[in-house]
């Protein structure tokens, strides 16, 4: 098999900086999906049991799932931040074929998302006006997400640090902002309380299948669209061969990421789930005009313009999302061009380092998104999100099966795993990693249940959610009998080639000089 080419030094490569490398996951780490028109369709169709118990249940689920992936990716990728991320270290201690599969699947996962973001940024601008066709606004996005991406990796992780500001900022006022409207502190002044718990209720019956039956399948059905919600953290991953530093800045940004599930997504759900009924008409994605549950709240409490300006700064996340989407999919087409496992053309960058004939093709593909037009955007929108959801499930389950060979080549060449750069107590005998394997195969498995239940069937549904759980064996095992590939074997994995580059990339930084920096650098 060919190892991953030596990083590039700093001096031949686009580098982002500290500050705006912590920020390039802390969109996906506080946000991510979880704003959009998909969680939007789980509460009109599952009810509060997606925003509240599903916040503590089928949120909770993928929150911790999503954390075992990340501190595996996070051990491994601070320890060998190579470019293509993940998609080399499979190769480097895996299988050849896996690591041809998993970046074939990435490429895929984003590449598909990326017009999905730009149909989910019309339904919000539907918000405002119907009269504009939506085409323009998907050009309008289009453009500005291919600008910032042709700029390169600086303009990239620049847009992102402001794109992220915004957002921090914008879901820290929400939650305390929802926690006063339920209090009663609105123009109104009417309390809500947890009423919508009691009417329409808390939990739904799903397809009306009564008793704990029905409450089980409502959980169940939603599961996927919680995940993918988390979907997109491990582009930290794919950002780290561009990153200054990141033996220092990966550990730092992995290490926040429990607190912020819980603060921003968790919290996040709660509040929506005590503020907006499920039956509420303006969740319902298939009109078309689906809204935030938070700009509904906040127009249902008689609070004016506000409305607005939080759905103006929902629209900056679709947009950084689709930037975050260009970028990730560009760079792994990059990738497999560069261990010849797609068409060395897109191995070619410019002399900045920019991968330019991929970003060229990855950007033909949002023309997907104009699909849009034929039918409403949000209905198009969960076709993409389905297809999306089941591949971003498989590139977890990739993550943790190379963590696990790589855990265990540590074990046999006897090299101390607590004395890499970043490791992790959840991964104590890859015991998280095995948790997160299985549960995965599972979810994935009975991800698309209910189209076999009497009188649900629906083919899209079908084809959306189980294509990619169908490709990703073949993938594997095609390429594995047409390259005759092999396992890697744990005595004979690969633990230090390229790091005398790493290392000299590597620095110690100042420390806080006083208490404003230290709050600001454990915020990033």
């Amino acid at each position: 098999s060919t190892l991953p080419p030596t990083p590039p030094t700093s001096s031949s490569r686009q580098l982002l900086t500290i500050q705006r490398y912590r920020f390039v996951p802390w969109y996906w780490w506080c946000f991510g999906q979880w704003w959009s028109p998909r969680s939007v369709h789980g509460l009109r169709t599952h009810g509060l049991y997606l925003l509240f118990r599903h916040g503590t249940y089928t949120f909770f689920p993928p929150s911790e799932l999503r954390l075992t992936p990340q501190v595996s990716l996070g051990e491994m990728i601070a320890y060998l931040p190579i470019p293509g991320g993940h998609i080399k270290l499979a190769e480097r201690f895996v299988d050849p074929a896996l690591s041809f599969t998993m970046g074939w699947n990435y490429w895929y996962n984003w590449t598909i998302i990326l017009p999905a973001e730009l149909s989910a940024a019309a339904v919000l601008i539907n918000y405002w006006t119907t009269a504009v066709n939506n085409g323009v606004w998907i050009s309008v996005c289009l453009v500005v997400v291919v600008a910032i991406n042709f700029l390169g990796t600086g303009a990239y992780g620049e847009a992102e640090f402001w794109f992220a500001s915004i957002k921090v900022l914008t879901i820290v006022g929400l939650i305390i902002l929802g926690v006063i409207i339920s209090a009663g502190g609105g123009p109104q002044g009417d309390p809500i309380g947890f009423k919508y718990w009691g009417n329409p209720g808390a939990l739904t019956q799903y397809k009306d299948i009564p008793g704990a039956l029905g409450r089980f399948l409502g959980f169940w059905a939603v599961l996927t669209q919680a995940a993918f919600s988390y979907i997109g953290t491990e582009i930290v991953a794919i950002a780290a061969g561009e990153a200054k530093n990141p033996r220092r800045n990966i550990p730092r940004a992995i290490k926040r990421v429990f607190v912020r599930i819980l603060v921003f997504y968790l919290g996040g759900t709660f509040v929506i789930g005590i503020i907006v009924p499920y039956n509420e008409p303006s969740l319902r994605l298939g009109s078309g005009v689906g809204k935030s549950p938070f700009v509904i709240a906040i127009k249902n409490a008689g609070i004016p313009v506000l409305p607005s300006i939080i759905n103006a700064c929902l629209l900056t996340s679709a947009w950084s999302a689709a930037s975050s989407d260009l970028y990730t999919s560009s760079r792994a087409l990059y990738g497999l061009a560069l261990t010849k496992q797609a068409p060395k053309i897109f191995a070619r960058t410019t002399r900045r380092g920019l991968p330019y004939v991929s970003l060229v093709l990855c950007t033909l593909f949002a023309g997907l998104a104009y699909m849009s037009l034929q039918t409403t955007a949000g209905n198009v929108f969960n076709y993409l999100a389905n297809l999306t959801a089941a591949a971003g499930l498989l590139t977890w389950w990739g993550i943790v099966f190379t963590y696990i060979r790589f855990s265990k080549g540590l074990r046999v060449q006897g090299i101390d795993r607590k004395k890499l750069p970043y490791w992790s107590w959840f991964n104590y005998r890859q015991l998280a990693a095995w948790y997160a394997i299985i549960l995965i195969s599972i979810i994935l498995f009975f991800s698309s249940y209910t189209v076999f239940l009497h009188g649900e069937w629906d083919a899209p549904t079908f084809v959306t959610n189980y294509l990619p759980v169908f490709l990703f064996p073949c993938l594997w095992i095609g390429w594995k009998l047409f390259k005759r590939t092999k396992f890697v074997r744990a005595n004979e994995m690969d633990f230090y080639s390229g790091l005398d580059v790493i290392e000299a990339d590597c620095y110690e930084e100042d420390p806080p000089r006083n208490v404003v920096e230290k709050v600001w650098q454990f915020i990033m």
